[in-house]
């Protein structure tokens, strides 16, 4: 699972074809709902539990997921 935080990902319609590849993603509530989530949490000092992998890494974390080992969410980072 990848987490994008409203930013356009730059790739190649043709690189995931010829990978076989697929992008999925999902709307979760409304834009206010995520407002008022981020704000709660930002009030109550609710911080999430992940682990952090850079896109480099993509495929270990992939397959950290998939074994069940991840102890919590799978993130991946981009940039420094």
């Amino acid at each position: 699972m990848v987490g994008v935080p409203n930013e356009p990902l730059n790739i190649s319609a043709l690189q995931i074809v010829l990978n076989k590849q697929r992008i999925q993603g999902w709307p979760s509530g409304s834009a206010i709902d995520s407002e008022d989530t981020l704000r709660f949490s930002v009030l109550t000092g609710v911080r999430p539990l992940i682990e952090r992998y850079p896109l480099e890494k993509v495929a270990e974390a992939y397959d950290r997921m998939l074994s069940g080992k991840a102890r919590f969410r799978v993130v991946l980072t981009m940039g420094s």
